[in-house]
């Protein structure tokens, strides 16, 4: 089964373009280095919780949105292979700097995941 890496990370909604711009340029990586897909998605309907939600977990501030995004692998081996190129691309170098990044990476929630199900 497939192999998913997953994100939830705050955006100021200010930042919104730039994240695009950036995800843009990271998902064209991504894909030629050989990730299945690399999908992006803005908050619309992801209302605060009374415990949890996407908003409480990236502590989301005023003027900010909430990404959801994810990157499909053929496995966990084929997910570290293809970031292991990602990370030493020279097109992500300027995007790796924290004070260029259009959102706080401090928050940003990451994970790997076996695909449990699908469909």
């Amino acid at each position: 089964m497939a192999y998913v890496d997953g994100y939830v990370v705050p955006v100021p909604t200010k930042n919104v373009e730039a994240y695009r711009a950036m995800s843009i340029k990271c998902g064209t990586i991504w894909r030629e280095h050989g990730a299945l897909q690399f999908r992006e998605c803005i908050a619309d309907d992801v209302k605060p919780g009374k415990l949890t939600s996407f908003p409480q977990s990236v502590n989301l501030e005023p003027e900010e949105t909430v990404i959801f995004a994810w990157i499909v692998y053929e496995s966990r081996a084929h997910r570290d292979e293809v970031n292991d190129k990602v990370m030493k691309d020279p097109r992500m170098a300027d995007m790796m700097n924290p004070d260029s990044m259009p959102f706080d990476g401090k928050r940003l929630i990451y994970g790997g995941f076996e695909v449990l199900v699908d469909l």
